[in-house]
């Protein structure tokens, strides 16, 4: 056994990908490319136009960051090793990996919850509104948001950080928690606790944000313009959370209960989805749908072109 900071890890989820090498590079730099690009894109809009200073869109401008830092804890390093022959990643290296990965994890589900509750309180009490959703009260939202993440993040990166390795073969294409812990020397029942109780928060955040759907739904059969409020921003919202939600129960399933079989490239892929898809996807759902944003951002292109 040696000690952990001297340890250099070796991917091995490239392994069956290296003839089409320059394919996958020129794929992944694309969708790397397009996905910061249109979540820049919105964050810019919002940000510089005042009529979208408003809770729901300031709580996306987060998940569009959000995004663009999940992205970026994959794409670059993915990218680097397409252009390589060694696969492999620092002991600090992946430990810096994980934590920007899960960050995104917790954050995404703590983010889509805020922005359920803002839809609650704009659907089902609205007149009750700008009483509620404050600018003090969002900016506490965004705190929470990030701090909560951030929190849970740390206190899982330190509990595998103490264990001791005894391999440095990882079957994946990133580095992942559970892969790390499995190649611990020692027990590892507190971080399987910990991830138990992780998973409780994560499953039960949904929980909330499906009873947050349960009100809107029966709120917005008595009212038409509470239904068309709730196919505008909630729909894509909700498309949002499944989204991210099958990705990341994939990830998980295929990290404790896979890792065998053929078509071992293609499962990688798979459970990468999470960091893919999600990021690309949002910020192009909530473009699309949202009227406001569709609208000034058609504006600003027309401005610019004028000019």
């Amino acid at each position: 056994m040696e000690n952990n900071s001297e340890i250099v890890f070796v991917l091995q989820g490239l392994n069956d990908s290296l003839t089409n090498r320059q394919i996958y590079f020129a794929v992944a730099l694309m969708s790397y490319l397009i996905t910061v690009s249109v979540n820049l894109t919105l964050i810019i809009t919002i940000s510089l136009d005042k009529m979208l200073h408003e809770p729901i869109y300031i709580f996306l401008c987060s998940l569009c960051f959000n995004g663009i830092c999940g992205a970026s804890s994959f794409y670059p390093k993915l990218l680097h090793d397409l252009l390589t022959n060694s696969h492999v990643i620092t002991y600090s290296a992946c430990l810096g990996q994980m934590f920007v990965t899960y960050s995104y994890i917790f954050s995404e589900f703590t983010g889509l919850t805020v922005m359920a509750y803002d839809r609650y309180i704009a659907i089902c009490k609205p007149l009750q509104y700008r009483v509620l959703m404050t600018a003090q009260k969002v900016a506490q939202l965004l705190l929470l948001t990030w701090c909560f993440s951030l929190l849970e993040t740390a206190v899982g990166t330190i509990l595998t950080a103490r264990l001791p390795l005894c391999g440095r073969h990882i079957p994946k294409i990133f580095c992942t928690n559970w892969e790390v812990v499995k190649l611990s020397c020692s027990d590892s029942t507190l971080n399987n606790i910990y991830g138990f109780i992780l998973t409780f928060s994560l499953i039960l955040e949904t929980l909330l944000i499906m009873v947050s759907y349960a009100h809107l739904v029966r709120a917005a059969i008595r009212s038409c313009a509470d239904r068309k409020k709730l196919m505008q921003t909630c729909l894509p919202h909700l498309i949002t959370l499944l989204v991210f939600t099958t990705s990341v129960v994939f990830d998980v399933m295929y990290s404790r209960y896979g890792g065998g079989g053929t078509m071992k490239a293609l499962q990688n892929v798979l459970a990468a989805q999470f960091l893919v898809v999600p990021p690309l996807l949002n910020p192009i759902i909530y473009g699309m749908n949202l009227q406001q944003i569709r609208s000034r951002m058609f504006h600003r292109i027309e401005t610019f072109r004028r000019n």
